[in-house]
């Protein structure tokens, strides 16, 4: 009997519209929800021939941190056996630290902002040495720019260092990162699939909105934990209806340029990223591309269709569909 295909995730809303392009398509699917599963390592083969990873680093947000690390074990066990896996344990280790990214995008050769890798706060101010202030400090296990932190002085780092005021994130890892100033004020999401260009978009944000760029207005879901039922239908509905904004941020369509194309697929060609969403900006003080961030699980932009003009869930359905195929899930 051919095994059927499994979609691992761990936030109950995000993936609505995934399943509902997978059902408009009759592709057969389970529903692996990550924080309330268990497997057998001496279970094989496993019960699927396709695995699509879909789990977040912003988990530990929820209260669901030890499905970022239990995901690692899971993947192992699955490609172990022979599994297909669609953002499997490469991409997925790239997507779960920052400083993997670091050493990506030195692999391809991109431009970064300068940053170095500490793993205690009180080793801050000296890997700050040599860096351009203002710093920002990002822990290694992010998720829609949680936890960041922007210093503009050495003696603002060093206080807060002082203090316990600096929080390195759940695997007490960071970086110490130059913040560059953004052109036009904007940073821009390139969206990969198959390793192909599936879309870009200019993210404009508002200054007083902290670090969360995700043009997804569901990323907002569960960040505020006091938000009352229906609160997220409230929102997709308002951004359905003035599709290029939402709280605190301003979204327009781009195609980047070639040469910039280029350099995104072969970032997510070196970090075997079948789906994905990688982030730069153009540096104001000389007008070169800088890559920040690689995110192997990309929340596509809400009302896609107004904005970039199709459905990209629509897309990562037919993707999935013919990925299962070639592993012989029946579908």
């Amino acid at each position: 009997m051919t095994a059927p295909i499994g979609i691992l995730y761990e936030h109950p809303e995000w993936f609505i519209p995934l399943f509902e392009a997978l059902d408009e398509l009759g592709t057969p699917y389970e529903r692996i929800l990550v924080h309330e599963h268990h497997f057998d390592p001496a279970l094989h083969p496993p019960p699927y021939q396709l695995v699509v990873n879909r789990m977040s680093p912003s988990a530990y947000l929820r209260g669901h941190g030890s499905g970022i690390f239990y995901t690692v074990s899971y993947l192992a066990y699955l490609e172990a056996h022979g599994v297909a896996v669609i953002n499997g344990s490469n991409a997925y280790q790239i997507e779960i630290s920052k400083a993997r990214q670091l050493t990506l995008f030195e692999q391809v050769g991109v431009r970064y902002p300068r940053a170095r890798v500490i793993n205690h706060p009180a080793q801050a101010l000296l890997a700050a040495s040599g860096l351009r202030y203002p710093l920002i400090i990002k822990p290694n296990i992010g998720g829609s720019g949680a936890r960041i932190q922007r210093f503009d002085t050495p003696e603002a780092l060093q206080e807060a260092a002082t203090a316990g005021k600096i929080d390195l994130g759940i695997d007490q890892t960071a970086l110490v990162q130059e913040y560059l100033p953004a052109r036009e004020g904007c940073i821009v999401r390139v969206e990969v699939l198959d390793h192909a260009f599936l879309y870009a978009i200019k993210v404009y944000p508002n200054p007083d909105s902290g670090f969360n760029l995700c043009p997804a207005d569901i990323c907002q879901v569960g960040t505020t934990p006091a938000m009352p039922t229906g609160a997220s239908d409230n929102i997709v509905a308002n951004y359905l209806a003035h599709p290029t904004e939402k709280p605190g941020l301003r979204i327009e369509p781009y195609t980047p340029p070639p040469a910039v194309i280029d350099q995104v697929l072969a970032l997510a060609r070196q970090a075997h990223l079948d789906v994905g969403g990688i982030e730069y900006l153009v540096n104001d003080q000389d007008g070169e591309p800088y890559f920040y961030d690689v995110n192997a699980l990309s929340n596509f932009v809400t009302a896609a269709e107004q904005i970039v003009g199709f459905n990209p869930y629509a897309r990562l359905a037919a993707y999935i569909t013919r990925r299962a195929k070639l592993a012989g899930a029946a579908v």
